[in-house]
């Protein structure tokens, strides 16, 4: 599959340095000087730390790590995160300059950028200082300091940081097969399946979670992308341009654009991609996702579009780290077993894997998305209509309109009643309309 474009939305820092706490695990809050002073008075070198007593002040206090910057990182799937260490124990993000109050508010902090999804940031396994993890720090403050401390004294470590969250997510990343359908769902880890098995989506709410965004996407968008489909028993790709509103949440889809190229033809992919991302920035729009067809098959993805759609939302992230959703679809057009003669539309989102488990596949799950009708038919979908219609005219793999899709129904007009929801405004809005052809279809003016 062709690569996707480097392109993301940028986001300005904010003016002045913001403390944040969010995040921040019960146990692994930071005390504060006072209660650091007392909790030292009254218990002396000598007596056990409470698991809240083992924080940034206690390492820097005696010695065992040093205020620095840029000497912190987290490193959290395929995303690297810089931080100074301040003299107080607080950490500021090299990249805004926000300050956090603890590990846990700045690993949660950064890791919900990258997956809306997580709970909790682990932050003193997560966290490294100077490479190594900080919890290691706490483990040798207690082997020197308190040699007879049990080491479940130490506020958070290896175990503890798997977090109720990624214990939820690693039990829902295995497959396994559903007695009644060929279909696999994810329940159980298998990482030697065939790439092109199908995986059925599960719902934000099975997996516990919420959709971390809303979608619209507009029929110009629809129309075109199902155009595309049709045209080949062969397997297309496209990109899809819009906007991302932080303040709304709202990822707005608003044109499609084809790759008129062949999946394995590589040495066309880069140009196709080129011309892509100038559209894109001439309309002044943002790379928010990606389409591609299942043209006999279900509309579902295979273990390899779950690779790449998440490699997808991983590379939209871009410099800014901060959180874009990348929306992927998958349109079934020529599959029997669809409800009607429509084709099957599939908007999906993959849930990251574990960070224990980097390797493993990621959860699809379905997106509920709001259709916009448009109010015309834009001379730019017309043009990329014409433009798709020239590139496979000749191709061998062209659909065959005028054979039988089903005993009372031809392939063409299957694909008029695959328009018919765009008719009634294409009509009445514009003078531009769409002939369809035995053998073959042409796009013209009035």
């Amino acid at each position: 599959r062709i690569s996707v474009c480097s392109l993301s939305s940028g986001s300005e820092p904010p003016s002045s340095p913001q403390v944040v706490e969010e995040g921040a695990d019960e146990e692994d809050e930071e005390l504060s000087g006072a209660e650091d002073a007392d909790l030292r008075a009254s218990s002396g070198r000598g007596s056990l730390l409470t698991r809240r007593g083992i924080t940034l002040r206690v390492l820097l206090k005696d010695g065992l790590v040093e205020p620095g910057d840029g000497i912190l990182s987290i490193h959290y799937l395929g995303k690297t995160f810089v931080g100074d260490l301040l003299n107080d124990g607080k950490i500021r993000w090299v990249e805004t300059g926000q300050i956090f109050n603890s590990p846990s508010a700045w690993a949660t902090h950064c890791k919900r950028l990258v997956n809306p999804a997580k709970k909790s940031g682990c932050g003193w396994a997560s966290v490294r200082y100077r490479g190594q993890k900080l919890v290691q720090y706490k483990t040798t403050w207690l082997h020197k300091y308190q040699p007879s401390a049990d080491m479940s004294l130490i506020s958070e470590g290896e175990d503890d940081e798997m977090g109720d969250d990624d214990e939820e997510e690693g039990k829902t990343t295995m497959l396994v097969e559903d007695k009644n359908k060929n279909v696999p769902k994810y329940s159980c880890v298998c990482l030697d399946r065939d790439p092109h098995t199908l995986v059925e989506l599960s719902a934000f709410s099975a997996i516990n979670r919420f959709q971390p965004f809303n979608v619209a996407v507009s029929s110009n968008v629809l129309l075109l992308m199902d155009f595309h489909c049709h045209l080949t028993t062969s397997e297309v790709v496209g990109y899809l341009g819009g906007r991302w509103d932080t303040n709304t949440q709202l990822l707005t889809v608003l044109r499609a654009f084809p790759c008129r190229t062949r999946l394995a033809d590589k040495d066309a992919a880069p140009a196709v991609e080129e011309e892509i991302c100038q559209n894109l920035f001439m309309r002044g729009l943002s790379l928010v996702g990606w389409y591609h067809s299942h043209p006999r098959g279900p509309a579902l993805p295979s273990l390899q579009d779950i690779d790449s759609q998440m490699d997808h939302q991983l590379r939209l992230q871009g410099s800014s780290n901060g959180f874009q959703p990348c929306l992927g679809i998958i349109c079934g057009p020529y599959y029997h077993g669809n409800q009607g003669v429509a084709s099957t539309i599939t908007p999906f989102w993959v849930v990251p894997p574990p960070e224990q488990r980097p390797n493993d596949y990621g959860i699809p799950v379905a997106v509920e998305v709001t259709y916009v009708q448009d109010n015309f038919l834009t001379t730019d979908v017309l043009n990329e209509m014409m433009l798709l219609v020239e590139f496979y005219r000749s191709a061998p793999d062209l659909v065959q309109f005028s054979q039988m899709w089903s005993p009372n129904t031809s392939i063409l007009d299957k694909i008029k009643v695959c328009y018919n929801f765009s008719s009634s405004y294409i009509h009445k809005q514009t003078k531009h309309n769409i002939h369809f052809h035995d053998l073959q279809l042409t796009c013209s003016l009035r």
